[in-house]
């Protein structure tokens, strides 16, 4: 969340040089002519950054609740290319109406020392910068609340007008970062160039999701996109943060994972010394070859495809509860299922989708969660399950499926009926694939603490063949730990994830099965953040109990293998 700093550090107090600006259609508009306005908002903006994107509602009442008072709006494009269709649709998707002006010589960014793509300046008649920061407290990266605490740019605002000083005067402003390194200070040629190296790093590791219409915020399938975010990618990347991968290595136990899509470490060092050099483009004559990425199936054409009955109206701002529906299966007999895949409508709402299996007669309640597994799941990124030659799982006849939906809003209203299609075994499977869930249902986090740490303990009755791990808490959740203690006592750690991340849910596929004696425990750990040092956190003065909403609790720590058929209860498709 926004930080407070000191002002004066930051140019408060100072007078913005003169500086002349283009408009969107061409014209020039010198800062000095803004002595008209008794208040002037710079505010960055990017139409491709998802911060920017769910600010700038609350950016477009400001322009509506201020235009009266002799304040105005003024809407500083950070991209440095052309990027003149996607400025057109982030005008139109949040109806705002102010001046563009384009900076692609990053002239005024540099001037105004910016960071990121949602900072804003309030400028006083004199070009006096009275105010720098973020808008309001209610979006950052990973988080969301479902209402502002803190109204920082209309409290400046506030204080212009009536001739007095803004009790803040300058914040941190959570959104896209910039890059805004100066030419002198860019290292000499790296010899790595965008066409021959970069690219494919990025098409290997990036661009699956970060394509025209991809799950990602922004496309990466060209040098100019690249360039357009290169601050962004550099401290993702740098921290570790992107492509998401939060499993810890463990010494000794290299390719552990089937799905590792961490960057290798030659991948990683050669991409920050390109975007640290010239970023040189090279010749278009050593790219790789293009992927196309249509909306198709990945699974191929389902044998049978299912889409909750209702669709959803996702609201453009704030919180919204989880959504539930139910879909009749109709089989009259079991079907066996070899892949399947979840496919929202509206991906760039849907944050996480569980679809669980119900007998006909079964209640459906969200108290389920925890308390046994689940048949398929979606997470950006991970929304598909091709299971190996003779593994299925078992869909039985009659059954409901339940889909449990999580939308986190954009900035702009959307409607979405998320859909599942599955493929069925083309002949009898050996082995059956199954979810069960490690889980602590009486959770108790003390309000304020930073570091709470809550167990699950479960001892195996019988011999067992793990597959995958996939942890889940809610937006406290700090840590997740497996562990296998053996029947001698010894401890094993199976998976570690020290930054858990509820915006990333990942799956974790074993490369090859775990074999767990009986007799074995399986133990989870999971620490919680309930301090006032969470973004997250909705409300760190409270106890968290469990349930089933985002701004209670949850620690589940599921597990999926799987058990031999008898042959003879198995039947092909």
């Amino acid at each position: 969340q926004p930080k407070l700093l000191k002002g004066t550090d930051l140019g408060v107090g100072r007078q913005l040089p003169d500086m002349s600006l283009k408009t969107r259609d061409g014209g020039d508009l010198k800062l000095a002519s803004l002595k008209e306005n008794k208040a002037t908002v710079l505010a960055l903006f990017s139409a491709t950054c998802p911060i920017s994107n769910k600010l700038a509602p609350e950016l477009a009442r400001i322009e509506k609740d201020y235009a009266s008072k002799q304040v105005r709006v003024l809407l500083v494009n950070t991209a440095t290319g052309n990027n003149a269709e996607e400025v057109e649709k982030f005008l139109a998707d949040h109806q705002l109406k102010s001046v563009v002006l384009s900076d692609p010589g990053q002239s005024l960014q540099r001037s105004l020392g910016a960071s990121t793509t949602t900072e804003v300046f309030v400028l006083d008649a004199a070009r006096t910068l009275v105010y720098r920061g973020a808008i309001n407290d209610q979006y950052g990266l990973g988080y969301s609340k479902d209402a502002p605490k803190k109204h920082y740019l209309r409290g400046a605002l506030d204080a212009v007008l009536r001739d007095g000083t803004p009790e803040i005067s300058a914040t941190s402003a959570p959104g896209c970062a910039l890059d805004l390194a100066k030419a002198d200070a860019i290292a000499a040629n790296s010899g790595l160039t965008y066409h021959k190296d970069i690219s494919r790093i990025l098409q290997s590791n990036c661009v699956a999701c970060h394509h025209k219409d991809g799950l990602g915020p922004f496309s990466l399938e060209s040098y100019a996109d690249v360039i357009e975010h290169a601050g962004m990618i550099k401290k993702q990347v740098d921290r570790g943060a992107m492509p998401p991968w939060f499993a810890a290595k463990q010494e000794g136990r290299a390719h552990e994972w089937a799905n590792d899509r961490s960057l290798s470490a030659r991948d990683k060092t050669e991409l920050l010394a390109w975007l640290n050099s010239d970023r040189a483009e090279g010749s278009v004559a050593d790219a790789p070859l293009p992927r196309r990425y249509e909306e198709q199936w990945m699974i191929g054409k389902p044998d049978a495809v299912f889409q909750i009955p209702r669709p959803v109206q996702v609201k453009a701002e704030g919180f919204m509860p989880y959504q539930t529906q139910t879909v009749e299966t109709s089989f009259p007999e079991d079907r066996w299922v070899s892949a399947y895949e979840v496919m929202p409508t509206a991906r760039a709402v849907v944050h996480h989708v569980i679809v669980r299996i119900h007998g006909k007669d079964a209640k459906i309640a969200d108290r389920e969660e925890g308390r046994d597994g689940f048949f398929a799941a979606y997470v950006p990124g991970n929304s598909y399950r091709v299971l190996p030659d003779g593994f299925a799982k078992r869909l039985p006849a009659g059954s409901r499926m339940s889909f449990q939906i999580h939308y986190t809003p954009n900035g702009k209203a959307a409607e979405d009926q998320v859909k599942i299609g599955l493929h069925f075994a083309k002949q009898a499977p050996q082995y059956e694939v199954h979810v069960a869930a490690l889980s602590n249902p009486r959770l108790n986090i003390p309000a304020g603490q930073a570091n709470h740490v809550e167990t699950a303990l479960q001892v195996i009755p019988g011999n067992m063949m793990l597959t995958a791990y996939m942890a889940h808490m809610h937006v406290r959740g700090k840590a997740f730990k497996y562990e296998l203690i053996a029947a001698d006592g010894k401890t094993e750690t199976l998976l570690d994830i020290p930054r858990y991340d509820f915006n990333w849910q990942l799956q974790y596929d074993l490369a090859q099965p775990k074999f767990i004696p009986a007799g074995s425990t399986i133990k989870v750990t999971a620490v919680f953040d309930n301090s006032s040092g969470n973004p997250a956190n909705p409300d760190p003065n409270k106890n968290v109990r469990w349930g089933p909403q985002t701004f209670d609790e949850m620690m589940i720590g599921y597990v999926e293998h799987f058990t031999p058929l008898p042959t003879s209860k198995v039947a092909a498709q």
